[in-house]
């Protein structure tokens, strides 16, 4: 995996952040659920997620950006969803779950495991806060992850413990779908 890792710029999310993959998310979530959205910028799923998990459920919200977090805060109050989602901003090596373990019924890891400065890292964590037998959605844009890293980013996530649970369709990604076993 390249060692020249990037942080999507806040104004950049305005404009390359909006793609047809909210519709992936639907079939994964139930009302009242625990949802965690890694690398959540101005909340372009996180707000659809929230409306899919219901007044009963709850999204858990990372970023690194304070700006990306401060700006998902106002969305989130002017769409009514702030009881809903839970905004942290997290370090770049440390996402911050440690309150969360077994706790998430399904997580999305949505063009961000590229910026990530430690992978294997990331998917400790994330499989540790996965409730056993819950789902995390990988998706990577081909344009920044080649084959071969998107390979490495998989092997990663097998080390965490996690297994592939199927193959998820994108237009423009390199995606999967894992699982943390029951």
């Amino acid at each position: 995996m390249s060692d020249e890792r990037h942080v999507c710029p806040y104004w950049v999310a305005r404009l390359f952040l909006s793609n047809p993959l909210r519709k992936l998310l639907g079939p994964h979530v139930q009302p009242g659920a625990t949802v965690l959205d890694l690398g959540c910028a101005l909340g372009f799923f996180t707000l659809p997620l929230a409306r899919l998990v219901g007044p009963a459920g709850r999204v858990i919200a990372l970023d690194v950006q304070r700006e990306m977090i401060e700006g998902l805060q106002r969305k989130a109050s002017r769409a009514g969803l702030v009881g809903r989602i839970d905004a942290r901003l997290c370090a770049p090596d440390d996402l911050g779950l440690a309150d969360l373990e077994g706790a998430i019924d399904f997580a999305a890891a949505l063009h961000v495991l590229h910026e990530m400065p430690d992978v294997v890292g990331a998917f400790r964590q994330l499989a540790a806060a996965l409730k056993p037998g819950a789902v995390l959605l990988v998706v990577e844009p081909a344009g920044h992850v080649s084959a071969e890293e998107f390979a490495a980013t998989l092997n990663a996530a097998l080390g965490a413990g996690l297994r592939v649970a199927g193959p998820i369709h994108t237009r423009r990604g390199r995606s999967t779908l894992l699982r943390r076993p029951a």
